[in-house]
C-alpha cells in the first residue's frame, strides 16, 4: 500500500490527472510497442476479438461482448483491469474516487477549497477498481446509481434537499474504474433506461436531484445473443451509446480448446504427477464438446459452453484418483473406460431441443461420447466397413474372430498393469496398431487399443455390456456360437 502523501506533493511528483480512457490506451499502446501480450489467457481470440478489443479502446469506447455462454466475456473484461495504472490518487475519504485535480463530489470539492494543497490523497490498487455486477431481475435504480439515505440525513441533520444524503450506488461509485454489467438482456428495460444520460451525458438523476457528475467510467457489458435469450432484450437507445460491440466465439481448433481445457481445470500438481492423460483422451474430451455443438439433439442457440470440457477433465482426473486410491497404486493413467465419469458434466451442460429430451440427458451424452470416439478413431484408423467383401480380409477381421471365442472384462479399478495385460491378450489389436498408429506415444497406442474396441461396438461389430464395476466386450450377436 502507497503511502499517503498530500495534494502538494502529488503534484511536485510531476503526476498529471487522466481518465480512465487515456490511461488505458496509454498502458495499451506501451505494451503493444514492447511486444508484450495484451489479453494473456484468451486462446482463439488473437487474430478475432482481440484486435477488435484493441481498436475499442483506442477508440475510447464503452464496450459490449456479445456471445454464447462459455466464451471468456467475463475472463475478458476482468483482464483489461491489467491495462489499469498500478495505483490511483484519489481525495482521501471520498465515496467515489475523486481525482484532486477534477473533484466531482462535494466532499471532495468542500475539501480542496478548505484544505487546498494540504489536501490528503491516499492511493486505490488496480485490483480495486473492477466493479461487477450480473443483471439480475431484481435489481433497481437505486442499486446502481444510488438513493436518498434518511439515516445519514437524520444523523446529519441535514434536509432532504442537500446534496449529501445522496447513498451513491455500484456506478458513481465505480468513477475512474472498470464497470462490468454481465447479461445485459436481463436488466429490466426501465433500468436501462436509467444508464442513458451516464454512458452519453455524464450525468444522474436522483430522487429528483439533477446532478452534473461527469464520471468518468470504462462500462463493460455482456450479453447472449439476442435471438437466444427469452429473458429480454437490449433497448435500442442503450445499444446506441455502447460503442462497441463485439462478437465472441467457441475455439475453433481441438489444439485451440484443449489449451483452454488445460489453462483453466482445477488440478492438483499431486494429481497432475501421479495421473497420466494421453494426448488422445485430451483430444476426446474435446471432441466431445465439438460433437455436442453440432448435434441435433442439442440446442445451437444455447450454446455449449467451454466449462464442459473443463468440468469433465476435473471428472476424468477424479475417476483415475478414486482408482488410485482404491487400488493403493502409485499411479494411474485415464482410460477411455473412465469417459463413464464425463456424463454428469455433459449433462448438466447442454440445453436439449425436443428430440433430445425424449432420448434422455444420459442417453444424449452417451451419444455423443460415441461420436466423438467415431471422429477420433476415424482420424487414425480405416473406416470400419458395414459389410466384409468375400475373399478380402478388413483391418478388423481377426480383432472380430477372436471375440468370437473369447470375451475381455475391462474394471474400472484395474491397476494399470492389470488392465493393460488385459488388453494386450488382444494379439490382433497390437497388430493394427503397429500398422496404424506405430508412431503414436504408449500411452497413446493403448488408449488407441480401447478406441478400436469402442469403435467396433458403436458399428456392431462387438457388442459391450456395462455394469457398475467393469465393460465387458463379445461376439456381436450369436456370431460366437457359429464360429469355427
Amino acid at each position: 500500500m502507497k503511502k499517503e502523501i498530500t495534494f502538494k506533493e502529488l503534484k511536485d511528483s510531476g503526476y498529471t490527472h487522466k481518465t480512465i480512457n487515456q490511461e488505458i490506451q496509454a498502458n495499451l499502446i506501451a505494451r503493444i510497442k514492447a511486444k508484450e501480450p495484451v489479453f494473456e489467457g484468451l486462446w482463439g481470440y488473437e487474430d478475432t476479438v482481440v484486435p477488435q478489443l484493441k481498436k475499442a479502446i483506442l477508440a475510447g469506447h464503452h464496450i459490449n461482448l456479445l456471445g454464447l455462454r462459455g466464451q471468456a466475456k467475463t475472463k475478458i473484461a476482468r483482464s483489461m483491469v491489467n491495462l489499469l495504472d498500478e495505483y490511483m490518487p484519489v481525495v482521501k475519504g471520498s465515496e467515489i474516487n475523486d481525482s484532486p485535480f477534477q473533484p466531482i463530489s462535494k466532499y471532495a470539492r468542500d475539501l480542496i477549497e478548505e484544505h487546498g494543497d494540504e489536501t490528503m490523497i491516499s492511493w486505490v490498487h488496480r485490483s480495486d477498481r473492477f466493479f461487477e455486477k450480473l443483471a439480475t431481475p431484481d435489481v433497481n435504480v437505486a442499486d446502481l446509481i444510488g438513493d436518498i439515505d434518511p439515516i445519514k440525513a437524520a444523523t446529519l441533520k441535514l434536509p432532504y434537499s442537500d446534496e449529501r444524503v445522496l447513498h451513491y450506488g455500484m456506478i458513481p461509485r465505480a468513477n475512474r474504474c472498470i464497470f462490468v454489467l454481465n447479461e445485459l438482456p436481463d436488466l429490466q428495460a426501465r433500468i436501462q433506461v436509467a444508464l442513458f444520460n451516464i454512458l452519453q451525458e455524464g450525468d444522474i438523476q436522483i430522487r429528483g436531484f439533477q446532478l452534473r457528475m461527469p464520471l468518468d467510467i470504462q462500462f463493460v457489458f455482456t450479453a447472449n445473443p439476442e435471438d437466444y435469450t427469452n429473458r429480454g432484450s437490449i433497448v435500442t437507445p442503450l445499444k446506441d451509446r455502447i460503442g462497441s460491440q463485439i462478437f465472441t466465439h467457441y475455439p475453433k481448433t481441438i489444439a485451440l480448446a484443449r489449451q483452454i481445457t488445460e489453462q483453466e481445470a482445477l488440478i492438483s500438481k499431486e494429481d497432475k504427477a501421479q495421473i497420466q492423460v494421453p494426448g488422445l483422451a485430451k483430444d476426446l474430451l474435446e471432441e466431445v464438446a465439438f460433437a455436442a455443438r453440432d448435434s441435433e439433439y442439442v440446442d445451437a442457440k444455447s450454446g455449449v459452453s467451454a466449462r464442459l470440457t473443463i468440468s469433465a477433465m476435473e471428472n476424468l482426473m477424479a475417476a483415475a484418483k478414486l482408482r488410485l486410491i482404491e487400488s493403493d497404486a502409485e499411479k494411474t493413467t485415464v482410460r477411455l473406460l473412465d469417459f463413464l465419469s464425463v456424463i454428469p458434466s455433459v449433462t448438466g451442460k447442454i440445453e436439449l431441443v425436443y428430440e433430445g429430451e425424449q432420448e434422455g440427458a444420459d442417453h444424449v451424452a452417451k451419444i455423443l461420447i460415441d461420436k466423438a470416439v467415431m471422429t477420433q478413431f476415424e482420424m487414425i484408423f480405416p473406416r470400419i466397413p458395414k459389410l466384409e467383401k468375400e475373399g478380402i480380409k478388413a483391418p478388423y477381421t481377426d480383432v472380430i474372430k477372436w471375440f468370437n471365442k473369447n470375451s475381455l472384462e475391462l474394471n474400472f479399478d484395474d491397476t494399470d498393469q492389470e488392465f493393460y495385460a488385459k488388453l494386450n491378450s488382444v494379439k490382433p489389436l497390437s497388430e493394427i496398431i503397429g500398422e496404424y498408429a506405430d508412431q503414436l506415444s504408449p500411452e497413446d497406442q493403448n488408449f488407441c487399443k480401447e478406441l478400436i474396441l469402442w469403435a467396433l461396438t458403436i458399428n456392431n461389430k462387438l457388442d459391450k455390456s456395462e455394469n457398475e464395476k467393469a465393460f465387458t466386450f463379445d461376439s456381436a450377436g450369436i456370431g460366437k456360437y457359429y464360429s469355427s
